[in-house]
């Protein structure tokens, strides 16, 4: 199946990776056709069903169709990928060269994953969930399937979807159709796309994609670190003098957010900006920032979220994979 064609900001052709263009960002709710996409191999062949089993008491097999029958939740949430940011990582890092774009968020409708976990009946002896995608392929001459993992608390308590629609639409293709798993706060790559199998194990995971990749010093990625990112005005804008109105994006997954930060002077000072309104606990906020420039010039703008673990971090923290680079991103601009 071709990639879409669409405003995104395509990264890599095949397997097809792209950004979302944040400065084209309406409201909360991301476009489907402008939301981020990431494919570790070509698109595979859609599950028919979903197979649980494991350490589990009724192994079952469900059909889209009986899923689409249990009662449905829909979740607000942002999805970001882990390598968000890596472009400007020094020195550089292998891996797909994502900029700040590798982001999105959708209404997201499934059965809640705690609800089919129930319904098998997971053994006490479950400490972990694996979920098995149905994208698999060739990576220094071994055939990997992709395949992530969850705590058993985190599969029987939290508020991971099995999704089957984005926005009130049926799911694309490059989004995981015809179902995927949603996991609210962790970063993308646990929430398993083309969802294949789910399987009850009892002890931890160690596959490639949690053991090899998306880890940093060993240990594996979940939740997503706080980031607030200027979509207006863009980098290299000139503008008159006058009042600024500078807005963007913000956005945790370790706690609640509670401030966005905005410097003019590179980092020197920094002052509260305006943040809108929550539509779901799991997504970003608008907020917006009404600068006076106090002299014409050259001006670096910068923004930092807090949440109730700390802030964004002013400089990169570098890592051989490139993760979780959530440093604050300049926007200069000039006063003219």
């Amino acid at each position: 199946m071709a990639a879409p064609q669409s405003d995104l900001l395509v990264v890599s052709a095949e397997p097809f990776n792209a950004e979302t263009r944040l400065e084209r960002q309406v409201g909360l709710v991301t476009p489907v056709p402008r939301h981020y996409v990431r494919d570790h191999f070509g698109l595979p062949a859609p599950p028919d069903r979903l197979e649980v089993d494991g350490l589990v008491e009724r192994p079952v097999a469900l059909t889209l169709a009986e899923l689409r029958a249990m009662p449905a939740r829909s979740l607000f949430v942002t999805l970001e990928c882990a390598g968000n940011g890596r472009s400007y990582l020094e020195p550089p890092v292998p891996g797909e060269q994502w900029g700040i774009g590798a982001v999105g968020t959708a209404e997201w409708t499934g059965v809640p994953l705690a609800a089919v976990m129930e319904r098998a009946g997971v053994s006490p002896e479950a400490t972990e969930v694996r979920f098995t995608g149905a994208d698999r392929g060739t990576v220094a001459g071994r055939e990997i399937v992709f395949e992530r993992s969850l705590p058993v608390g985190e599969a029987l308590h939290g508020d991971a979807l099995l999704a089957y629609a984005m926005n009130g639409e049926d799911l694309t293709a490059h989004h995981g159709a015809p179902l995927r798993l949603v996991v609210p706060g962790w970063y993308g790559v646990a929430s398993v796309k083309w969802l294949a199998r789910i399987t009850a194990i009892a002890t931890p995971f160690g596959g490639y994609f949690q053991a090899e990749r998306y880890v940093i010093e060993g240990a594996p990625l979940r939740r997503v670190e706080p980031r607030a990112v200027i979509t207006s005005p863009s980098d290299g804008a000139r503008i008159a003098p006058g009042a600024v109105m500078v807005r963007g994006y913000a956005w945790t997954g370790r706690s609640v957010l509670e401030a966005v930060e905005v410097s003019s002077d590179a980092g020197a000072t920094w002052s509260d900006a305006t943040l809108g309104r929550g539509i779901s606990p799991y997504a970003w906020r608008a907020w917006e920032f009404a600068w006076r420039p106090a002299a014409p010039g050259d001006h670096a703008l910068l923004a930092r979220a807090r949440d109730a673990d700390g802030a964004q971090p002013a400089a990169a923290r570098w890592n051989a994979l490139g993760y979780a680079n959530n440093a604050s991103r300049p926007v200069r601009v000039s006063i003219a």
